[in-house]
């Protein structure tokens, strides 16, 4: 048994109503009663949190994945600065001229190495596994995790 009952609603909210009810070829009661009972069921909130909580989950993912791959990538350009301040002697002036534009070609050179890895899908990042952080050390020494590497001395090899 149904029960009649009489409601005032806007005349957009009316012709939206309507229009919907005309599209789906059902009356305008059935739309109603559909919203309402949809309004009331105790399910759609618990699927909205559902929803919204594997948004959040796969954002959280996303941000770990982010802030994994810049610290890779600080820790290793930090390793090379090291290295190579460590390790590279100073020019004598009448050398440097020369020393620059060698280092333009070089540097020209690996742009473009970049570029082709890039264009290829090929990435430092992919080679590096997902699980580095449970072999890495908790302390962050990296001679730990590699010993032929010294954070204090990064020319130096132990063997």
């Amino acid at each position: 048994m149904r029960h009649r009952i009489n409601i005032y609603i806007p005349p957009e909210l009316l012709r939206q109503i309507a229009d919907l009810a005309d599209r789906k070829k059902l009356s305008r009661s059935a739309i109603v009663e559909a919203a309402v009972a949809s309004f009331l069921s105790p399910d759609g909130a618990d699927r909205r949190e559902a929803a919204f909580a594997r948004r959040l989950d796969r954002l959280s993912r996303q941000v770990q994945r982010i802030e994994r791959n810049v610290g890779i990538a600080m820790e290793t350009l930090a390793l090379f600065v090291r290295f190579w301040l460590t390790i590279t002697p100073p020019l004598p002036a009448d050398a440097q001229a020369a020393a620059q534009l060698k280092g333009r070609e070089r540097y020209e050179g690996f742009v473009e190495a970049l570029g082709r890895r890039l264009q290829k899908g090929q990435s430092f990042l992919h080679e590096i596994p997902e699980d580095i952080d449970s072999h890495s050390p908790s302390d962050g020494d990296t001679r730990k995790a590699n010993p032929k590497i010294s954070p204090d001395d990064p020319g130096s090899a132990e063997e």
